[in-house]
């Protein structure tokens, strides 16, 4: 058998979620895709510079669930080239050019700071 108690108010979180609902969370969620673009830019290899200049954002909401979506629209030949950067990918000539994952250290920050936004927010006194 499991068995939850609780005392108190739920009237922070429940105002937190209304919040959400009505569509705060949009603009709350804007800054942090902007930084995920500059974060994401930043960390991007570079050779011409094309593939970092070509990260950007979009915010979707399907029902209460919002996502920050980040895209790259440097594409080769029908090959996004953000995905063979962090991938690798073969040569025209058999060999192979490991990828290196730079998108997750370059988003995790933001990751976690959302994170903490919404920790505090659900949990402030």
């Amino acid at each position: 058998m499991f068995s939850i108690t609780s005392q108190g108010s739920f009237a922070k979180t429940e105002a937190f979620f209304k919040r959400m609902l009505k569509g705060d969370m949009y603009a709350a969620l804007e800054p942090y895709a902007r930084e995920g673009v500059n974060a994401l830019a930043s960390a991007t290899p570079v050779d011409s510079g094309v593939t970092a200049a070509s990260w950007s954002y979009e915010i979707q909401r399907t029902g209460s669930s919002y996502t920050i979506v980040w895209t790259n629209s440097h594409v080769v030949d029908g090959r996004p080239i953000v995905i063979m950067l962090q991938h690798g990918h073969g040569t025209g000539t058999g060999g192979y050019v490991q990828g290196r994952d730079f998108i997750n250290p370059a988003i995790k920050p933001i990751f976690d700071r959302i994170a903490d936004k919404v920790w505090k927010a659900v949990t402030s006194a």
